[in-house]
């Protein structure tokens, strides 16, 4: 299909909302005899390129799962490299235009500088139409956590779905269609846990800098394939 009948298909099959675990930056690299930090910077070219292709094609809400609360754990090597990269990228954040970004994740345990640019490069882009969730220190888990105990910290002793939802750091914008998983992994990995209660699920075998615009395409046609029945029956 060529990229205006996978626009159609966008908009026919009511596909709002695509998140993306991008996850094999590392085992890119180490297939390759190179460092895992080259893994991560290939990774960061394929972000770009998947999440500007989605804006293009009329998704209107992207999420991606970019640092975890348990990444902290991995070698001070490879997170300084990270952290070096998001640095980089939001210096071009604001070049991007139409895109409203939003940094969802525990702000508090980011690096004091980084949580400061994160806040504003969400103030200078506020209001924009296609929007960006870039989970960071990001913890599906601790997302709900904190979550109750907003709501409890307000003197709630019962609360609904709604209540919880108000309060997740995804508040407002709309549940996920469609996760995606690349790297030959089958989870979700502490991912977006509460909303994704209904998101149909794609998994890749290519590691993420492999992934391409047309593996975006084959994964909205396999979402149109899908019939949603959200807990009920198939509709006659």
């Amino acid at each position: 299909m060529n990229k205006n009948e996978i626009t159609q298909l966008v908009k026919d099959c009511a596909l709002r909302h695509i998140a993306f675990i991008m996850d094999g930056n590392g085992r890119w690299a180490t297939s390759r005899l190179m460092p895992r930090e080259m893994g991560h910077a290939a990774g960061a070219k394929t972000f770009k390129k998947v999440a500007l292709y989605c804006r293009s094609i009329g998704i209107e809400h992207c999420t991606v799962y970019a640092f975890s609360t348990e990444n902290w754990n991995r070698p001070k090597a490879e997170v300084a490299a990270i952290m070096k990269l998001l640095d980089q990228y939001l210096d071009e954040g604001e070049e991007h235009e139409n895109v409203s970004y939003r940094f969802i994740g525990d702000k508090n345990g980011l690096p004091t500088e980084i949580a400061e640019r994160t806040r504003a490069l969400e103030a200078k882009t506020a209001g924009r139409d296609f929007i960006l969730n870039i989970a960071l220190n990001y913890g599906g888990r601790a997302e709900i956590v904190n979550a109750v105990n907003s709501l409890i910290a307000e003197g709630k002793t019962s609360v609904t779905d709604a209540d919880i939802a108000s309060r997740l750091y995804t508040a407002g914008c709309p549940d996920p269609d469609l996760v995606v998983r690349t790297g030959n992994e089958l989870r979700i990995s502490n991912f977006l846990m509460w909303q994704s209660a209904y998101s149909e699920l794609y998994f890749s075998d290519k590691m993420w800098p492999d992934f391409g615009t047309e593996d975006v395409d084959a994964a909205v046609v396999e979402f149109s394939r899908r019939k949603r029945r959200f807990g009920g029956l198939d509709k006659k």
